[in-house]
């Protein structure tokens, strides 16, 4: 596998000489011959027998690609699992590859279909997913805010990893986001099951016994505030939830039978919606 970027044949060029290949810059004459490169991941094979068959290959290879969708809400714990068993990648390296080159522990990938050439090595999937993504942050940050600030941003993920994981669906995002900020506000704790399901937990029914014993920095039902890690990978939809929370007064929300949420301004009224939802 070898990647080309996006540039002139001349830089195409300058980067094979890098990369010890046997190009001069003749090649790049005859590459304005032959057809311009792809630029991306292409599979090259392993045996040419001329310089032109080289350049050759290098203009018309293309690469073997599979998708892999990271869901909004899933863990990084999870989406490495997964790309360990997809792409029959080693899940030791790419753990290794993540706490190397990612600058948080969580929340670092943006969700969507990626096509991922395969034979890329753990180090170069890792390297390109978070290249991808945080493009992707950066651009929405600046649009947004006018500017990046890799703290200021996560802080904002942080708490679109608690909507991510407690909203029933896009619409109550901002909603969930503004029971979030008005608790905030009041110096309630969050007390959300959801910040409980980071990690190895995602999928895990979070219970009495959880909420008790895990004293990680996820439970926000011992620790006051945001946790200062995201909890999961976000969406689009949940960042400008936490960024524009909705207008209410909400300070609790309960889920009912039909798997929406009833939400409420006061305790009372709350624990009437407890009952009826486990009735």
């Amino acid at each position: 596998m070898l990647y080309i970027p996006q540039g002139s044949i001349n830089q195409i060029i300058s980067q094979l000489k890098d990369k010890n290949y046997d190009v001069c810059k003749l090649d790049t004459f005859i590459l304005r011959f032959i057809g311009s490169p792809q630029s991306g991941w292409i599979n090259m094979g392993t045996t040419f027998n001329t310089k032109a068959d080289f350049l050759y290959k290098l203009t018309t290879a293309k690469a073997a690609l599979q998708n892999v969708t990271l869901i909004p809400g899933e863990t990084t714990d999870i989406f490495l699992n997964q790309l360990a068993k997809n792409l029959h990648l080693d899940r030791e390296k790419l753990q290794e590859a993540f706490e190397k080159y990612a600058p948080i522990k969580e929340g670092v990938f943006v969700p969507d279909t990626y096509k991922i050439p395969i034979g890329i090595s753990e180090d170069e999937l890792i390297t390109l997913l978070l290249k991808l993504s945080l493009q992707k942050m950066r651009a929405m940050s600046i649009k947004i805010f006018g500017s990046y600030s890799q703290k200021k941003w996560f802080h904002y993920v942080s708490i679109a990893s608690i909507i991510q994981k407690e909203s029933a669906n896009n619409k109550e995002m901002p909603i969930v986001s503004s029971v979030i900020h008005n608790r905030l506000k009041k110096r309630m704790k969050l007390q959300m099951d959801g910040t409980l399901n980071y990690g190895k937990y995602s999928h895990l029914k979070v219970t009495p016994k959880r909420i008790r014993n895990d004293l990680s920095i996820y439970n926000t039902y011992i620790h006051s505030g945001v946790p200062v890690t995201p909890i999961c990978n976000v969406s689009t939809e949940a960042i400008k939830a936490a960024i524009f929370p909705a207008r209410t007064n909400y300070l609790y929300f309960m889920k009912s039978k039909n798997g929406t949420h009833d939400f409420t301004c006061n305790y009372s009224t709350h624990l009437r919606n407890i009952r009826r939802a486990t009735k």
